[in-house]
This record gives C-alpha cells, structure tokens and sequence, in this order.
C-alpha cells in the first residue's frame, strides 16, 4: 500500500466512525414539550390550522372545546392528548409518555425533580402545581402528583377555556 492509499482508508474509516457515532445522538434528540408547543401543533393554532398538519385525530366534539390526540402519541379511550377551543384555538397539551419539558421534567419525574426545576413553582387553588413557562409568557405548565412522583402534565394557554 501506498502512502496515499493508506491516508485515504484513514480518512475515509475516520468520515464513516464520525457518522455512526454521530447518528445515535441524533436519534436520541427528542422535542420538548413547550415552550410554545409540541409535535407540530402550536399553542393557539386554530383547529383547522392544527387539523392540516396532518399531525392530529379528533376524538371528541362537546361544546366550546374539541378533544385531539397527536397520531404519534394516541391516548386510548375515555382520554385525549390536547383540547382546541373554539375561541382560543390550541389551548392545552397533555404529556405523553417520555416526553419532557425544556428543563427535564416528566411523568414519574420526582416533586424533588419538580421543584429543583422549577423555583418558582406555585399551588392553585384546586391543589395542582403549576408555573409559567419561561420564553413564553402567554403559557404554563401544570403537573398532578401523587405519591411524590408527576403522572400527568400539560403545557397550556394563561386564558385556556378548556379545563379547570
């Protein structure tokens, strides 16, 4: 073998390492819930804006709000992934399993967890922790806790109509 051989098998077996320890990283990246969204559905988007994505299934139609669920993340029955006001468009996000805000939380993360995360986390009146989203000010999200651990939250809109 040639000098120039040998550098171009290293410089081609080093291109070929750099892509395959590469690509679990990339695999591995994974969307954040918030702080506007998640899954290509916006926080306000209409329904018809959020139904074109392509991204959506509508489950229920009662009233003011409509129940969705994202087709990568379908809840099963008697459960909806998201609600669309008629009045304020996309207006809450539910958490799917594995799905984490920008600051790590998610189902079966810890109140520890939570409240390291989240300083500045507050009480409403009906018992639920909860705390504005940061770089969105016109959101929050929402967490139910039992046993010391989170098994539901929600990314929504500050005038949301959809839930209490």
């Amino acid at each position: 073998m040639t000098r120039t051989t040998v550098m171009k098998t290293a410089a081609s077996l080093a291109a070929g390492l750099l892509l395959v320890s590469a690509s679990p990283a990339v695999a591995q990246a994974k969307e954040a819930l918030g702080p506007f969204g998640y899954g290509g559905v916006t926080l306000g988007m209409s329904a018809k804006t959020a139904r074109a994505t392509g991204k959506i299934v509508l489950k229920t139609n009662d009233g003011g709000c409509s129940g969705w669920d994202l087709k990568a993340h379908p809840t099963g029955e008697n459960a909806v992934g998201m609600f669309i006001s008629k009045k304020r468009g996309v207006a809450v996000i539910f958490a799917a399993k594995g799905v984490k805000t920008p600051q790590g939380i998610g189902l079966g993360s810890t109140t520890k967890q939570l409240k390291r995360a989240y300083p500045r986390l507050r009480t409403s009146a009906s018992g639920y922790p909860y705390v504005s989203v940061e770089g969105n000010p016109k959101a929050y999200y929402s967490f139910l806790v039992s046993r010391g651990k989170v098994y539901e939250m929600a990314l929504g809109l500050n005038t949301q109509d959809c839930v209490n």
